[in-house]
């Protein structure tokens, strides 16, 4: 009994700072802002008065605006989800498979993962409205001439793309630590028993990197919902307000109409349960494949 109460302080010792700073930052305001949403507060006034639900009424019901940045969102996860996960996975399939220089690939891959959305932004901007029309018109590839920012067609490829740019190599690295431990034995002797390379991938190979699967969809779809850097610094949300995101019509309610903090704090509360709602899912179906793997 001693030894357990012993071993019980340790732990609070250990894990006490982490959860007194998580508690502080964390699970207080979010608490706090869950209670805000059922008011009118405007972030200033000591005083303010409860709504109930009118916040979440006016946000579904009577603001187009926001359910444009919510769909536009949506249309942004399905995307990103889709995308970064697959060309995270090639990648690292295609590390895992040189016998040479893959320390190289690696670093190389993740190297954009180490600067900033933000940062990469306004690095892209350069490239899209300078470099590609120069380009463009020393090769001839006209194609590359496009208002890549300005346009509204193109303007959502070009925060995929930027977004792509930044995320797949920290992807790809958790990606490969999956495949490095899939056992050679078994590619072997799939090889023997006739397999060929795909189906070897699709049947030994996938199959034990359900767990990677699971963290890197999970990770995907946090950082989609919660985009909001490379949407600031690439189009502000524009041309009008064509690429505005969720999180950025919050922002500009909390700061730019009228600061209404609690109006914006109802937008956050439907934000996560979003999120929380489609985590649930996903995490349920794929730890169900986990398991019948």
């Amino acid at each position: 009994m001693l030894k357990k109460s012993r071993n019980l302080r340790s732990m609070l010792y250990f894990v006490g700072p982490a959860l007194l700073f998580y508690t502080l930052f964390m699970l207080i305001p979010t608490i706090g802002g869950m209670f805000y949403s059922i008011t009118d507060w405007n972030g200033l006034n000591r005083n303010y008065s409860f709504v109930g639900f009118a916040n979440f009424v006016e946000a579904l019901t009577d603001d187009p605006d926001f359910i444009n940045a919510l769909l536009f969102t949506l249309k942004y996860v399905v995307v990103m989800v889709i995308l970064q996960n697959v060309l995270a996975l090639l990648l690292a399939v295609f590390i895992e498979s040189r016998t040479r220089f893959k320390g190289f690939f690696r670093t190389i891959f993740f190297m954009p993962n180490m600067i900033s959305l933000i940062i990469s932004a306004f690095m892209w901007t350069f490239v899209f409205t300078q470099v590609l029309p120069q380009l463009a018109e020393k090769t001839a590839l006209l194609f590359l001439d496009q208002s890549w920012i300005g346009d509204p067609k193109f303007s959502f490829f070009s925060i995929v793309i930027v977004s792509l740019w930044n995320g797949v190599g920290y992807m790809m690295i958790i990606y490969l630590a999956g495949l490095q431990g899939v056992p050679q034995s078994l590619k072997e002797a799939a090889v023997i028993d006739g397999a060929n390379p795909v189906q070897t991938f699709r049947h030994i190979t996938l199959p034990m990197i359900s767990h990677a699967i699971t963290i890197c969809f999970f990770l995907t779809l946090n950082g989609a919902f919660k985009v909001f850097e490379v949407v600031f610094g690439l189009t502000g949300g524009g041309p009008g307000r064509s690429t505005q995101v969720i999180t950025m019509n919050i922002y500009e309610e909390a700061f730019s109409n009228n600061f209404r903090y609690g109006y914006a704090s109802a937008k956050s509360v439907i934000l996560f349960i979003i999120i929380l709602l489609v985590t649930l899912i996903q995490i349920r179906v794929t730890k169900r494949n986990e398991v019948e793997a």
